[in-house]
């Protein structure tokens, strides 16, 4: 199964309205970056346990880790959760960039070094939400 067919049959499984914001932001982070790699982690490990929510990614981004090996990963990420939505912005270096930059005009809203929390989409500021996005995709390689 094709990385967008995936994507479509994960969102098409949220409730109404996750759903609905899902598409939406799915649709408006690519309108940002509509020739950036797409990625989807089903969450699951390599003996098919569940470890984390599903992601659909976006962009791509080179991890270097300290024994010389490299792996490619995807710099924003998009998925749902137990109590809304959550948008990771990765390789930010500065754990404090997104706190600082753009908590205070977010909206309902909890911003950490990487991720961007919220219950709904109606209860952010979405233009703040994606110049965030924006920027993760300025960090790209």
């Amino acid at each position: 199964m094709d990385i967008q067919t995936q994507i479509n049959e994960y969102i098409s499984t949220q409730p109404e309205e996750k759903r609905n914001d899902l598409k939406i932001l799915h649709k408006r982070i690519l309108e940002l970056n509509p020739t950036c790699k797409l990625w989807f982690l089903d969450g699951k490990n390599s003996e098919n346990k569940v470890v984390s929510n599903p992601n659909i990614g976006y962009g791509t981004q080179t991890i270097h880790y300290a024994d010389g090996k490299t792996k490619e990963f995807y710099r924003i990420g998009l998925s749902a959760n137990t109590t809304g939505i959550s948008v990771y912005i990765l390789g930010i270096e500065d754990k404090n960039y997104l706190p600082n930059t753009y908590k205070e005009n977010l909206g309902k809203a909890s911003v950490t070094g990487y991720c961007i929390k919220f219950k709904k989409l109606r209860d952010i500021n979405l233009e703040v939400l994606e110049s965030a996005i924006h920027f993760g995709f300025l960090l790209e390689e």
